[in-house]
């Protein structure tokens, strides 16, 4: 995690409840696949739906581990006096709609929906009019409240694995204890089919010179904002919420992490497409919704933009294009995959099971 305060994401290692696991396994040792939508290749908004609840999707507590969490934190207030507690989306599990599991072969009304998606892709390249989306949601993310302290505390705590232990004895769930903030990344990927990577900062506090993905956290202070209720980080509650606020902050959260991070103008930017999620295994297996994001620009517009310099140029030292070809092609085989940070393996495990550019 960077340590810094907006959106920021990225994040000691459990492996995940076997319930939680859509016919993937794990195949890297930093990062593996929790769900994916290869079905329908990936999920536009109107596709996903948030169920929010503290009492059911909220970290376990435990006093021992509570005064931990706090002795923590005060210590590293004490060396980085700027960083704050800021509110996240704790991911609990997921669900997809009755008879839309992906493990399933497509049903006739998936292979529509495949169509519809394949349509609404043409749409945003504007080569077909405006289609109905109104068959409903096909996956459901089960969220509660987390922070950063909490993160902090329990995934990057150095007794993380004995945390896990500790909630499968006690809760039948090895995450119960663990902070599980929701992140967000994007395969970013130009008009001339390059895919933009950006070199981490050493300056950052995680995987400093690695090659990652654009991305953040969506922000549950920003869905109380627009709902024009202001309220102060640590008082956020769900009942403040509305779950099509909070998807919509999912989706759009992941534009902004572009904006800032490669300095693209929204305007430039394609309706992002929910790939699926990945693990971050050097963070006791945290979540981060990945993205495919397209791009009016072409790879040279796009490094013009990142020299000049976005909101937070200071995270990355450069940019990077490959190929979407070569994208596919990563594997740990390959000399380039061990200069990806987990994340960035995260978002190209997915792009590489969803496809969702291609035919």
């Amino acid at each position: 995690v960077k340590p810094s305060v907006k959106r920021k994401r990225r994040t000691p290692a459990a492996l995940p409840r076997l319930s939680w696991i859509t016919g993937t396994k794990k195949m890297e040792p930093d990062a593996s696949v929790l769900l994916h939508c290869a079905v329908w290749k990936g999920l536009l908004e109107s596709q996903v739906h948030v169920e929010l609840s503290e009492s059911r999707f909220n970290r376990r507590t435990d006093p021992v581990l509570e005064r931990e969490i706090l002795e923590a934190w005060t210590e590293r207030m004490s060396k980085e006096p700027w960083l704050f507690n800021g509110s996240k989306f704790r991911l609990h599990s997921f669900c997809w709609a009755s008879a839309h599991s992906p493990s399933l072969s497509p049903s006739c009304a998936q292979q529509e929906r495949l169509n519809e998606i394949r349509r609404c892709q043409k749409q945003r390249k504007g080569l077909e009019k405006p289609v109905d989306e109104a068959s409903g949601p096909l996956l459901t993310l089960r969220l509660g409240l987390t922070c950063y302290r909490d993160y902090l505390g329990t995934n990057w705590s150095a007794r993380a694995s004995e945390l896990c232990q500790l909630g499968e004895t006690a809760f039948e769930d090895p995450r119960a204890l663990l902070a599980q903030p929701l992140g967000v990344g994007a395969v970013l990927c130009t008009c001339d089919h390059q895919v933009v990577l950006i070199r981490r900062s050493h300056r950052v506090a995680e995987a400093g010179g690695l090659l990652d993905v654009p991305g953040g956290h969506p922000e549950p202070k920003v869905v109380c904002e627009q709902l024009g209720r202001a309220v102060h980080e640590e008082r956020i509650r769900v009942d403040m919420m509305e779950q099509n606020a909070v998807v919509s902050e999912l989706f759009s959260s992941v534009c902004v992490e572009i904006r800032d991070e490669v300095n693209i103008p929204l305007g430039a930017l394609g309706q992002p497409v929910l790939m699926g999620v990945a693990l971050n295994h050097t963070s006791a297996g945290r979540p981060s919704a990945e993205f495919y994001v397209s791009c009016s620009l072409t790879s040279e517009e796009v490094r013009k933009l990142y020299w000049e310099g976005g909101a937070e140029a200071s995270e990355s030292t450069d940019v990077v294009f490959l190929s979407q070809q070569e994208v596919s092609e990563l594997g740990d085989h390959s000399p380039l995959w061990q200069q990806l940070c987990p994340s960035a393996k995260g978002a190209v495990l997915l792009y590489q099971t969803v496809k969702p550019d291609g035919p």
